[in-house]
C-alpha cells in the first residue's frame, strides 16, 4: 500500500483541542471551557443553530469518554447562568448539554489514536490536489499528521498523511463494528449501554 502526506505539519499538542470553532460558537466555548475543565470534563464542541427557534449545543465529556444524564445536569447548572450573565446569545434559546455520541466528533489528537481502526470522514480547511473531504479507516497519529487509510481514484488504497493543522472537521462514521466498540468500552467501565460518550439522552434547559 502506497503512503502519501499532505501539506506541512504544524506542532499540536495531543490533548489540544485542534478543531475549534468560529463566530458565536467560539465566544462561548471560550467562556465556558474553563468553567467545564474545573468540574474534572473535557470540552468536546459547541455549536449554535437555528433547530428549534436557537439551539447552543455544548459536547463534553469525562477524561475518561464517559457521561451521564447526571453529567450532563451538573454542567447545565453551572453554564446557563453564565450565559445568562455575560448575555452572549441574543433573544431566547435552548441550552443543549450532549455526550458526543458514538459517531462522535474527532477534535484532539487523542481522539485519533483512540479511535484508530474505526472509519471516519475528514474535511480540509482548504482543497489539495483539488480534494477537501476524505473517508477512510483511522491509523492514529504519527509525527503530528492524522494517519489514515483510503481509496483515492487515482493512486487506489494509501496510508494518507494529513497535518492536523489542514483539519476543519472529523468524525467518526456509524458502523456496526464502532456501536460493538462503544458496547465493549462501556462495559469495561462497569457501565451500563453506551455510556462511552455516546449517551443518546440529552438535558435542555431553556435559555432567556
Amino acid at each position: 500500500m502506497q503512503q502519501q502526506a499532505i501539506g506541512q505539519q504544524t506542532t499540536i499538542l495531543p490533548d489540544d483541542r485542534f478543531i475549534r470553532e468560529t463566530g458565536l460558537a467560539a465566544a462561548i466555548a471560550s467562556l465556558v471551557e474553563p468553567v467545564i475543565r474545573d468540574l474534572g470534563f473535557r470540552l468536546v464542541r459547541v455549536t449554535v443553530s437555528g433547530r428549534d427557534g436557537k439551539t447552543v449545543q455544548i459536547m463534553a465529556e469525562r477524561p475518561d469518554g464517559t457521561m451521564t444524564i447526571d453529567d450532563c445536569e451538573t454542567l447545565s447548572h453551572q453554564i446557563s447562568p453564565l450565559l445568562d450573565v455575560h448575555d452572549l446569545v441574543a433573544d431566547s434559546y435552548r441550552l443543549e448539554i450532549s455526550s458526543p455520541g458514538i459517531d462522535r466528533p474527532l477534535v484532539r489528537l487523542t481522539d485519533f489514536e483512540s479511535w484508530a481502526g474505526h472509519e471516519a470522514k475528514v474535511e480540509l480547511k482548504e482543497p489539495v490536489s483539488g480534494r477537501r473531504r476524505f473517508r477512510g479507516r483511522l491509523e492514529g497519529i504519527e509525527d503530528g499528521e492524522v494517519r489514515m487509510e483510503v481509496d483515492l481514484e487515482e493512486a487506489g488504497r494509501v496510508s494518507l498523511g494529513i497535518p492536523a493543522g489542514l483539519v476543519n472537521e472529523a468524525r467518526l462514521v456509524l458502523t456496526d463494528e464502532l456501536v460493538r466498540m462503544a458496547l465493549a468500552r462501556a462495559k469495561a467501565k462497569g457501565k451500563t449501554g453506551l455510556g462511552d460518550g455516546s449517551e443518546t439522552d440529552d438535558f435542555e434547559v431553556k435559555g432567556d
